[in-house]
């Protein structure tokens, strides 16, 4: 009979091989207006995956499929399971048939690479494409996407300074009208909006009441009452429109 030291040894050996098992998933897609292309229906996209990976020596175990779905979102059922098996370490390498059926936007497919891909060391392969980031060449590929990601961003940051500063330097505001009111033409004064206003002082009166942040919030959605931005009330939207009560008070006064 083996020793409790050696089914210890033997439990955290087979734990070990359990964490490292991490598998090749392939992944494909359709759209409606693709079912008829040659060469991207699925069954071909699967079985070029499914070669790719004998060719390899991977160990395939799925190949998720998302019929019919746009390459223009992540919405997708098939490819948010790919994404929350990556999310938990359950994927060593991911197979496509080409990369835009991960995604036809590149903003998301680099958010991909550099969000996922490498943060979690997980492998991508483009069968098509001959790109494996198993390979020198393919991590530098890989690595140039996130650069690239890293670059949009800064870009994005740079040109929402700049459009601030106009602002400011042209005397305008820089920021939305809160609930109740919208901004005129000229950005320069904020007239208000009645049904808005309506919100604004309901939601105070049931604050004055004593009405909690999440209580008030929870209200608004069950009666379906819009949010500024058409979205769901949450505690912390409620808990600014208390906090800047004063302001209410002092801009409703002047209107």
């Amino acid at each position: 009979m083996p020793s409790t030291e050696a089914q210890s040894a033997e439990s955290r050996t087979t734990e070990a091989q359990h964490r490292a098992y991490r598998p090749a998933i392939g992944y494909a897609r359709v759209s409606t207006d693709e079912q008829a292309r040659e060469g991207v229906s699925l069954d071909a996209q699967q079985s070029r995956i499914r070669a790719y990976c004998e060719a390899k020596d991977l160990e395939l175990v799925e190949v998720l499929v998302d019929e019919g779905r746009s390459g223009k979102d992540l919405k997708r059922p098939a490819l948010q399971d790919l994404l929350e098996r990556c999310g938990r370490g359950e994927v060593a390498h991911v197979i496509v048939w080409k990369l835009d059926r991960l995604t036809r936007r590149t903003r998301h497919l680099l958010s991909l690479v550099e969000d996922l891909f490498l943060a979690r060391k997980i492998e991508l392969h483009s069968v098509s494409e001959s790109l494996d980031t198993s390979t020198p060449h393919g991590r530098f590929v890989l690595t140039l996407f996130g650069g690239l990601a890293q670059m949009e961003r800064e870009l994005i940051g740079e040109r929402t300074r700049s459009a601030m500063a106009h602002l400011r330097v042209n005397g305008l505001p820089t920021s939305h009208a809160p609930l109740g009111f919208r901004r005129n033409g000229s950005r320069h004064r904020m007239v208000p909006v009645p049904a808005e206003l309506e919100t604004v002082h309901r939601i105070l009166d049931r604050w004055r009441a004593g009405g909690s942040y999440a209580g008030i919030a929870r209200e608004l959605n069950q009666e379906g009452v819009a949010s500024k931005r058409g979205g769901r009330w949450h505690a912390s939207t409620i808990r600014g429109i208390v906090q800047r009560r004063d302001w209410y008070a002092k801009h409703l006064n002047g209107s």
